[in-house]
């Protein structure tokens, strides 16, 4: 089954009378709360250092946004594991704070469209060095103003695609991640896949568990967690992105979904073999990246799943489906475990 894609897509582009947001705006988190729902985009300006922050945008329907005020809600830190960028906002609430999960760098990117390569940073840790990705935790209130409450995954490790639950399961925070070890170090995490990790206090994090990998052809080169799971009477309902072959092309980025144990996370209830959305549009095909659809929030308004996700690394689009025939979709794919 797949995702229908709205009409009027993209739902954000980049702003060209804004500096921080002039590039790109993509990989946007969502919440649906009091007849809104907002979104926190990731945004970029056209500078070759290709800084990154986090920008807000809200509706009253689910497909028209405008944008909350003309500067970002989080910008990268002074001198912090993220005063390089803030990348791929998801968010949830639990008890009633709102946290913000991402992927960070110490030092900007440079523009990759460019092909410009970094300088050497010398730094003990390979986060600095490096410029890997390593992963953090913001709360906040109100959507508006941010809390870093610090780094949630190690700083040797190239670590991202995290999010929360939204509830606590078991008496513990449970966070999704995706790390790559291309050193040697962690021979666990040789491969990309989506893995879990918990928490009492949102600050210490162990008991990683690998909870998926590759597959199937179309998520063999990749699969990585996309948006926060909700809860569902048959379980915790889970769109994630995964790369593979793609036509003619080396690789695409694409979306499917799977169903975890309301109980134990740990376990997949169910998981269609089939991806849910794949690129189609021209501003899909081409942008900044090119071949890319790339989940980061979701929503359930009335009885439809609204997916947001980021086109070719250049704008915000979403894509819905009536929940419960999805549900029966993926039911029908249900694990032996």
């Amino acid at each position: 089954m797949k995702l229908t894609k709205w009409k009027d897509n993209p739902i954000l582009k980049p702003n060209a009378d804004s500096d921080w947001e002039k590039m790109s705006v993509l990989n946007p988190a969502a919440w649906a709360e009091d007849g809104k729902v907002s979104l926190l985009y990731r945004a970029s300006s056209e500078s070759i250092d290709y800084v990154i922050y986090v920008g807000l945008a809200e509706s009253r329907d689910g497909f028209h946004f405008e944008r909350v005020g003309k500067e970002p809600v989080l910008s990268p830190s002074k001198d912090g594991f993220d005063a390089g960028c803030i990348e791929d906002p998801r968010v949830v609430k639990i008890d009633g704070t709102f946290y913000m999960a991402y992927a960070a760098r110490a030092h900007p990117p440079h523009a990759h469209w460019a092909g410009r390569k970094r300088a050497s940073l010398p730094s003990p840790s390979r986060t600095w060095a490096e410029n890997i990705t390593r992963s953090g935790i913001a709360s906040s209130k109100d959507l508006r103003h941010w809390t870093r409450l610090g780094p949630c995954t190690a700083d040797d490790l190239d670590n991202r695609d995290v999010m929360l639950f939204p509830e606590k399961i078991n008496g513990r925070y449970v966070l999704i991640h995706r790390a790559i070890d291309d050193q040697g170090k962690y021979p666990q995490y040789k491969n990309p896949a989506i893995w879990l990790a918990f928490s009492e206090d949102m600050k210490n994090w162990g008991d990683d568990f690998m909870l998926a990998k590759a597959e199937v052809d179309w998520e063999k080169k990749r699969i990585g967690g996309g948006a926060p799971p909700i809860r569902t009477d048959a379980g915790w309902l889970m769109i994630y992105h995964a790369v593979g072959n793609f036509r003619d092309k080396e690789r695409a980025y694409r979306a499917g979904v799977m169903l975890l144990d309301l109980e134990d996370p740990r376990r997949i209830v169910a998981r269609p073999p089939d991806f849910i959305l794949e690129p189609e549009e021209s501003f899909e095909l081409k942008g900044a990246v090119d071949n890319v659809v790339f989940p980061c929030g979701n929503v359930i308004l009335g009885d439809e799943l609204f997916v947001y996700y980021g086109a070719a690394d250049k704008v915000c689009c979403v894509a819905t489906v009536k929940v419960k025939p999805f549900m029966e979709w993926i039911l029908k794919y249900r694990t032996r475990s």
